[in-house]
């Protein structure tokens, strides 16, 4: 699973791979059409629906927040 999440963001913003600090929005590595993008993505490859709710700066803030977010949707 977690390699096919980082394959989705490489798709998108490859810098997101090895960003390791703590906001990829704030720091400029992705803006909000690229979380765009990765959303539409993951919820096609994983077949979930990501809701409004959990597309916010803390669950896409580097590559680990983003599995950690399918993770938790994945056991629901």
């Amino acid at each position: 699973m977690e390699e096919k999440v980082l394959a989705i963001l490489k798709e998108h913003c490859e810098e997101a791979l090895t960003y390791d600090g703590d906001s990829m929005m704030e720091d400029g590595v992705i803006d909000s059409f690229t979380v765009i993008n990765v959303v539409g993505d993951l919820e096609d490859e994983f077949d979930i629906e990501i809701d409004a709710k959990y597309v916010v700066a803390e669950n896409f803030k580097n590559k680990e927040a983003i599995i950690a977010l399918v993770k938790r949707l994945l056991e629901e």
